[in-house]
């Protein structure tokens, strides 16, 4: 590598660094803590069904998954959705300690429906009675404020897809499609009332009221507006999932203390504090002045990693500490194979220079297959925790993958350029003081 590569490097990695410091210690990027670690609220839910009817596990699971991805939507952190058993949901929610907010975060689109208003477009925000449900639901009626009992004419579980489009004129609308019986339903009552207003109506609040243009036949419909790119994201995504299979209830809460979640956080940090204090000295005493070097881009290694969990942000749990730690090892290893990698062409006569050149070099293929094969692996606990509900896994395989792409990026970049500009750049003085490059 050129002096003037070196140079370039140099200011990209004291610019990171600089920028890693800033947002480590800003209070507007917070490190996000999974339940484990700030407590939160667990609940569990139950088909809400006759005890002898038979429930089928794919709608259960269906039910998961829009629990699962209505949650997330919401911003919550790294929530838990898992099936328990044939009949229940369990739903942990970290950070969460007010119940009525756990509820209407599980509950949000519990009722979605199209219904007919007729000439009338209604506001955005408000509250109507339909013929499915005739009482406000968590939207209030101001006294004596009075609506018809409007006709419903669709509901979500007819709805098959729902998406974000771009039209002409760079606008945003909602694309969505019906599922059998309710496209010849829809076609028939859409060419009946063209003119007319269907709106659409979440848990009996409006979130839309377009006009019908023209008939639609086909199963397949827009909805146009004045639509910034988020509100036709959240109209889609309250369309798509408004409406769930199988009817559930609250069957019960559970409070999780965040004084255990404390005494986690205290014992990991004493556990990863001392376990890279060790690893730095060791470091610093095997190879000596490469050690210092590598122990400076380790600690560089570090404020990468947060940069990243706290602009993402990534959600820390005990699972995602642990691979975060197990990367940390990673960066030191790949550290070491290019340290002995330099000894062994020292050993071999060569100059320390060439040494430097060929040890990166060299060492860089072992790096590169072994980080490979543990991204795959990465690749694959993230799918299974994703398929099977379980966050904990996801989590750990996140933070592994993010550290093992970070400790790449500083043994081949951030090491390099301190042991060229530090070492290469003063061969001849250190040619001779093996014992000063641990040799």
């Amino acid at each position: 590598m050129k002096k003037w590569q070196d140079w370039l490097w140099l200011v990209v990695i004291i610019g990171l660094t600089a920028v890693a410091v800033w947002i480590i210690q800003n209070p507007d990027y917070p490190i996000r803590r999974g339940l484990d670690l700030q407590g939160g609220l667990q609940v569990l839910l139950e088909a809400d069904v006759l005890p002898e009817q038979q429930i089928d596990p794919q709608q259960m699971d269906t039910a998961r998954q829009i629990i699962d991805q209505r949650v997330n939507a919401l911003g919550v952190a790294e929530p838990l959705v898992q099936l328990e058993g044939e009949r229940r949901i369990l739903v942990e929610l970290p950070g969460i300690d007010n119940p009525e907010e756990a509820f209407a975060l599980i509950q949000e689109t519990a009722l979605l429906e199209f219904i007919d208003t007729g000439t009338v477009s209604l506001p955005e925000g408000m509250c109507v009675r339909t013929s499915l449900n005739e009482g406000p639901s968590r939207c209030e009626l101001d006294d004596g404020f009075e609506t018809p009992t409007f006709q419903t004419v669709l509901t979500g579980a007819d709805l098959q897809e729902a998406r974000t489009e771009l039209g002409g004129f760079n606008q945003y609308y909602v694309a969505f499609s019906l599922r059998g019986e309710a496209r010849d339903l829809f076609a028939n009552y859409t060419r009946e009332n063209v003119g007319r207003f269907l709106t659409i109506v979440l848990d009996k609040q409006v979130i839309s009221s377009p006009r019908i243009e023209s008939a639609i036949t086909g199963g397949q419909g827009s909805i146009t507006g004045q639509f910034t790119p988020e509100e036709a994201t959240r109209l889609a995504l309250q369309l798509r999932f408004g409406s769930l299979p199988v009817p559930l209830r609250i069957e019960s809460t559970r409070q999780v203390g965040a004084t255990l979640g404390q005494q986690s956080i205290d014992a990991s940090i004493r556990a990863g504090a001392v376990g890279v204090a060790i690893v730095l000295l060791f470091m610093l005493l095997y190879y000596r002045l490469p050690g210092l070097l590598a122990d400076i881009a380790l600690i560089i290694y570090m404020l990468l990693n947060f940069l990243v969990f706290q602009t993402l942000p990534v959600t820390l749990t005990l699972p995602a500490i642990t691979g975060f730690l197990l990367s940390t090892g990673m960066a030191v290893d790949a550290n070491v194979l290019i340290f002995e990698r330099i000894k062994e062409e020292l050993r071999g006569g060569s100059r320390l220079d060439d040494a430097i050149h060929t040890g990166f070099s060299r060492a860089w293929i072992s790096i590169r297959d072994s980080n490979i094969a543990t991204l795959v692996i990465c690749l694959i606990l993230w799918v299974f925790g994703r398929s099977f509900g379980a966050s904990a896994v996801q989590g750990f395989a996140i933070t592994l993958a993010i550290g093992v792409c970070i400790s790449m990026f500083t043994a081949v970049i951030i090491t390099r350029t301190l042991v060229n500009m530090v070492i290469g750049w003063n061969a001849r003085r250190f040619q001779n003081k093996k014992w000063l490059m641990g040799a």
